[in-house]
């Protein structure tokens, strides 16, 4: 992140679920250059509930984005995916890096306040796999739903016209 002129430059990691998001960010936030703590939120944790894709987004893009552009503190809830209601309070602090991840984070309101925004893509095969086997039976139920949901952000948002980066998983 040494390219990024920012001393706190905020990362986007969008794609469908299973393609590897999660994994990236961590790796990333783990070879983050410098001595700065970094930042991640995982929307898997702002969703609010399996119909969530798009408020969830809009949520972090409010709650987290904004509020760091302004050089403010952001506050966000967690998403108690068994009480279905928000839970604790996190902080986020504008000025370190900030790394957020998750399916429909890249839309043009949240890319114009991205230094970097990144699509991760992968085949549908492999994802289905890998999201499942991760969430086992958790997910089974929800995958059409939440697929559905990928599908409306890809044909609104178009994430992947909108990333400096595209990152290619088998």
């Amino acid at each position: 992140m040494t390219a990024v002129g920012a001393p706190n430059p905020v990362v986007l990691i969008d794609g469908r679920s299973g393609a590897g998001k999660s994994s990236l960010a961590r790796r990333l936030v783990t070879a983050w250059p410098g001595r700065d703590r970094v930042q991640l939120v995982a929307l898997d944790d702002v969703y609010p509930g399996w119909g969530g894709l798009a408020e969830g987004a809009e949520y972090a893009r409010e709650s987290i984005l904004l509020p760091h552009a302004k050089g403010t503190i952001g506050v966000w809830q967690r998403w108690d995916w068994e009480t279905g209601e928000r839970a604790e309070a996190h902080a986020v602090d504008p000025s370190l890096p900030l790394v957020v991840e998750g399916a429909g984070i890249l839309t043009p309101a949240a890319a114009a306040l991205a230094d970097v925004r990144v699509w991760v893509d992968a085949p549908d095969g492999p994802r289905k796999d890998r999201a499942l086997n991760r969430d086992g039976e958790t997910y089974r139920p929800h995958w059409d739903r939440w697929a559905a949901q990928e599908a409306a952000h890809l044909a609104d948002h178009e994430p992947q016209a909108l990333a400096s980066v595209v990152v290619f998983l088998p």
